[in-house]
């Protein structure tokens, strides 16, 4: 299996001929959804998530999408597409093998609406937990892509978090809110302290998972 890591929380998923594409959202570019044959999205926010690009990527090529029920409200005419996902589910898209997780984002803000969140482990090796910090408790992830950078994220709580799925390497992920300045900071740190193989992809870096 290949990963490709587009722009700040997008992943692009190659296995035996299949294409699959994690949060494609408006950071991540519309050329990440070439020849996806399904479409993963764990969330309804537009950095998870450019609607317009989606739709159109649909109407050039058919696919599955895939994520919590409350995208439906968000999709519009993609919600056609929609495969609605629930915590503790397994199933098949794009040839490879999913195990769902979470169920909410974390916390932003009191004062904000948590919405629906759903994290993938896929093949049993490459997880990808959307805004959530949830450890899954039935597999050992080999490759965790980690959101190193959110507006609801502790740096503790994420260091703490790649410790505890203990995975193999861990990459960052969520990352387009920063700067050179904090890329240098965090990157440091995460690699002193997450107790993996810490790295952080440019956009377009291409993995074997």
């Amino acid at each position: 299996m290949q990963v490709t890591k587009y722009a700040h929380s997008c992943l692009k998923l190659e296995h035996d001929g299949g294409v699959l594409v994690v949060d494609p959202g408006v950071f991540s570019g519309a050329e990440a959804l070439d020849a996806a044959d399904a479409v993963l999205i764990t969330h309804e926010h537009p950095d998870h998530v450019d609607v317009e690009a989606l739709t159109r990527a649909l109407d050039r090529r058919p696919a599955r999408v895939y994520g919590p029920a409350s995208l439906a409200g968000v999709l519009g005419d993609a919600a056609e597409a929609l495969t609605v996902v629930t915590p503790g589910e397994t199933f098949t898209a794009a040839g490879m093998a999913v195990r769902a997780y979470g169920g909410q984002h974390a916390v932003i803000h009191p004062d904000i609406p948590v919405v629906q969140n759903v994290g993938y482990v896929f093949n049993d090796v490459v997880y990808h937990p959307g805004d959530a910090l949830v450890v899954p408790d039935d597999v050992q992830v080999d490759t965790l892509f980690a959101p190193i950078h959110a507006p609801w994220s502790k740096f503790s709580e994420v260091v703490d978090f790649i410790r505890a799925v203990a995975p193999r390497r861990a990459f960052a992920l969520h990352d387009a809110l920063l700067n050179a300045n904090g890329f240098g900071v965090l990157d440091r740190q995460y690699t002193a302290l997450s107790k993996t193989e810490y790295r952080r992809l440019e956009p377009g870096t291409r993995i074997d998972a």
